[in-house]
């Protein structure tokens, strides 16, 4: 079992930046493919940025350029920085990793941008 804890959440305004850290505790295998995931009310949930195992990151467009994942391994932690926040970025946000043979969610933290 992987056990994952958000936290970093919280109200911004526009323009502003907040950063998100996720700690994985538990039956990890290192490196795991780990990513952010979001999602808004009446939405699915989406991608946000991912790092697969070798360290090769991906972001969505909507996020691109403003956005940055980083993974430590040796302390087994995820980050996302979100600069330039825009109110279509509130949501819930979530951290995943896939530790072989499972996928693993956190419990997801909000993030709410005010215009």
């Amino acid at each position: 079992q992987v056990q994952l804890v958000e936290s970093g959440g919280g109200l911004v305004q526009a323009g502003g930046s907040l950063r998100l850290s996720c700690a994985a505790s538990g039956r990890i295998v290192s490196p795991s493919p780990m990513g952010w995931y979001r999602q808004a009310p009446g939405k699915q949930r989406e991608l946000v940025a991912g790092i697969t195992m070798s360290g090769t990151k991906d972001y969505a467009n909507s996020v691109e350029g403003r956005f940055t994942i980083s993974r430590d391994d040796a302390k087994h932690t995820l980050s996302l920085q979100m600069n330039d926040l825009k109110p279509e970025d509130t949501a819930v946000y979530y951290c995943h990793i896939f530790s072989w043979p499972s996928d693993y969610w956190g419990q997801g933290t909000q993030v709410t941008v005010s215009s």
